[in-house]
Order: structure tokens, then sequence, then C-alpha cells
């Protein structure tokens, strides 16, 4: 029996103008979600949107306080960032990477969002011809919305069926056009949870060193693949990542997952220092600089951008870092509720009928962790989507993240206790009406 009649599912599509429920984007399932939970007074049980869950890291509140107490907000701060954060973030890189980037190369942006605008300026505009971004999907909605901003163009394609070594022949067929100027991709993946195996890590690298292409590696869920104890620093195993297996990178590490720091909006791009130091005549030539890539970037991409990064969370963020690199705190602990949730939450579907979509990766079973993908039987992604509302349950579309698999998107960040019952109940409830052949 549904939760939500279809007529006020229809009034709040209306009322909050959706014009395609099958097709909604986050923002309007979150919308559609607390309209109807306000509307009636009925939780839901809400997977849509990948905020934190969990309590804000207290360390990095300490340290934003003391830095406020000692009149940091008084003063800009720097472009390339606070010593201490680009210091810090060096360590950090090297104690749960194993890989040396220098401070200077490590350099603070508003959140990883506006970490992956600017260098997708920077990398489009590089070199004339080089102007389009792969994106190995699926992924992250909001970065192709970027590249419509600044009228750069993509291409894209779904993993699903290119695992392991036939990620080579997939990539090459993509790379030997010559215009593509970066490839990215996150890992672990949002929203499918996969995570690339060192196979293919070595694949994205080699290629992108033999094109010159720039690799963007989004590291939001940084070290939350938990089947790997990845959270001891300076021992293996390691987190993945292609920056062995090439010097044309940019790390994107950002405070929000790993420390519950999201509303303060801080992150890091790591850039090797080979590519930080690279000369590009075009880069000189549009910005009247040197030409720098790393200069550029800071200093008329991203400042253009955000003025710098509020100095008081650049120093949270500098404690926060540096007490994981002295073995003080282990975020990697403090995040493994998320796999406990998503377990519980995966049981309670494939109970019930559902099927996990991206279940595999090249050589194991898929982890559990902040996200994971469901289908049930032959429904299309938006049909499922639009089914679960009913029931109290939002999602998103897999199709709206790149992806040509038919299912949605869980996410465990706002799963609570309380919720558990309610959602199995709900979930049998949804099994019964839709009988399976």
């Amino acid at each position: 029996m549904k939760i939500f009649s279809e007529e006020l599912v229809e009034k709040a599509t209306h009322k909050l103008h959706v014009a395609d429920l099958s097709r909604a984007t986050i923002g309007e399932v979150l919308l559609m979600a607390q309209y109807l939970e306000n509307e009636t007074g009925i939780p839901f049980i809400r997977m849509d949107q990948g905020s934190p869950g969990l309590p804000v890291n207290h360390y990095g509140v300490e340290a934003e306080k003391a830095a406020l107490d000692r009149g940091v907000g008084s003063q800009y701060p720097a472009a390339a960032g606070v010593l201490e954060l680009k210091q810090e973030a060096s360590r950090f890189v090297k104690a749960f990477l194993d890989i040396d980037i220098s401070p200077r190369s490590c350099v603070p942006t508003v959140g990883s969002v506006a970490g992956s605008y600017g260098s997708f300026i920077a990398c489009t505009q590089r070199i004339p011809g080089k102007n389009k971004v792969l994106f190995i999907d699926p992924g992250f909605p909001i970065q192709k919305s970027q590249l419509r901003i600044i009228g750069a163009d993509w291409v894209e394609f779904d993993i699903y069926n290119y695992r392991g070594a036939a990620l080579e022949e997939k990539l090459e067929s993509l790379l030997r056009q010559g215009d593509i100027a970066a490839i990215i991709y996150s890992n672990p993946n949002n929203p499918a949870w996969i995570c690339l195996e060192e196979e293919e890590l070595a694949i994205i690298g080699r290629l992108a060193t033999q094109h010159d292409v720039i690799v963007m590696e989004d590291l939001a869920y940084f070290c939350m693949d938990f089947r790997h104890d990845m959270g001891h620093p300076f021992e293996p195993p390691y987190a993945p990542t292609v920056a062995r297996y090439t010097d044309n990178y940019i790390l994107m590490l950002s405070s929000s997952k790993i420390f519950s720091y999201a509303g303060q909006r801080m992150a890091l791009c790591c850039i090797s220092d080979k590519l930080f130091d690279q000369h590009y005549p075009a880069l000189a030539e549009r910005y009247h600089d040197a030409g720098v890539f790393g200069q550029t970037l800071v200093a008329s991409i991203l400042y253009m951008i955000t003025s710098g990064c509020t100095a008081s969370t650049q120093y949270a963020y500098a404690e926060m870092l540096r007490l994981s690199t002295e073995g003080k705190i282990n975020f990697v602990e403090d995040t493994r509720e998320y796999a406990k949730r998503a377990e519980r939450m995966k049981k309670i579907f494939t109970d019930n009928g559902f099927h996990i979509v991206y279940d595999y990766d090249v050589t194991q079973a898929v982890g559990d962790g902040f996200f994971f993908t469901i289908g049930y039987g032959k429904m299309s992604g938006g049909e499922l989507l639009k089914e679960l509302l009913y029931y109290g349950v939002s999602s998103i579309n897999l199709s709206t993240t790149g992806s040509e698999q038919q299912g949605v998107r869980a996410c465990t960040s706002r799963m609570r206790e309380d919720l558990y019952d309610i959602m199995e109940e709900r979930m049998k409830a949804f099994h019964e009406d839709h009988p399976l052949d």
C-alpha cells in the first residue's frame, strides 16, 4: 500500500515546478521529499542528497575558533593558501597515498566544486584544440553543469561494461581523437561506489601521459573503501591513485565527507609538481601572465572565482590533516558508520526483490559505503524513482549521473536507527504491490 497518493505527488510536482519527475535533479527530489513530509507529517527515508550524516570533527571546530580568536578574520587570505595548510596537505598525501607533492602544489579551494571548476578552465585552455573533458561515468552531474557555464564540450561513457583490461581499448578509442584535455572520475565512485583497481589506474595513467591529458581524480570519499584498512599513516595499504602512474594529475581532496566539515566548504587541489611548473604559451597569451599552469590556476583563475578560501577554515583543515597524519585521529574509522548503514539498507532492499546495479569491481564484490545503487525488475530508473516516492523513499535516477543502467542511487548518510523498521515495512509493501515475474 502506498504511503503517499499519486494525487499528492502530482500536486507536489506542480507546486515545485518539477518538469519531469523521472529525470528530477538531486535538488528537485530533495524539495519533493521535504514538501511531502511537511504536508503529511510522515517521515521520509531520505536517500537523495549526499550530505554528511555524522557529527562535525570537533578538532576542526576548535582550531577554527582559535584562528578567529587570533584575528585571522581581519585579513584577506593568500590566494595560494595559508602555509600551515599547504604543509599539512603535503604530509597527508605522503602519509596516506605515499605520493610526494610539495606544499606549493597543494592549493586550497572552496570545496571540490570550486576546485573542479577552476581546473576545468585551466585544463581546457592550456593547449589549443584540446578542449574537451572525458567523463568516466557514472559521476557527479554538477561537473557537467560547470562545463556548460564555461562553454566547454565533453564526451562520456559508462564504465559498467569496460572494467579491467577492457578499459584500455575504450579510452584509447576516445583519446586518439586528440581533442581530450582532461579525464575526470571519482574513486570511490559517486554514485555507484565502485572502486577503480590498480590495473585500471595504470591504464588511465599511461594513456594520460601518452596523449598529454590531465587526470582529475576526485577523492571526495578518500580511503572510504572499507574493504581495506587504509587509516594508518605511512603504512600500507595506501589509497589507490592514478598519481602512481602519471605526472599529469590533479587530486581533489575534500574535507566534507572524511571530516564531516561540509558546511565550511574546504578542499584541496593537489597537483603534481611537474604539472604545476609546466609552461603553456596559450595560458600566457590568454591571461598575460607567465603561463605556468599552477600559477595561472591559482592567481588568474581560482582567485577570480572565490578570491581565496576562508582563512579560519584553512586552519581547521590543517589541524584535522595534521592529527590524521600523526595518527591521533582515524578518519577512516570515524566514517565506517556509512558502511554499516549500507549493509543494513542493502539487505532490506535485496530481501524485497531489489538488486544491486553496480555490484562488482574487477576482482571483488563492490564494498559498502556512502552510496549504493539499486534496481527493481525491469523498471527504468525514472519509473523506480517515482514509485519509491509513493512509499516515502527518495533517491535519484542513475541516468542523471551518466549511467546507462536502469536504477537509482541510494545514499546512506541520512539514515537513522529509528528508520530501519519503517524502511523494511515500506519495502515489503512495495514488493507486494510490484510482484516480479
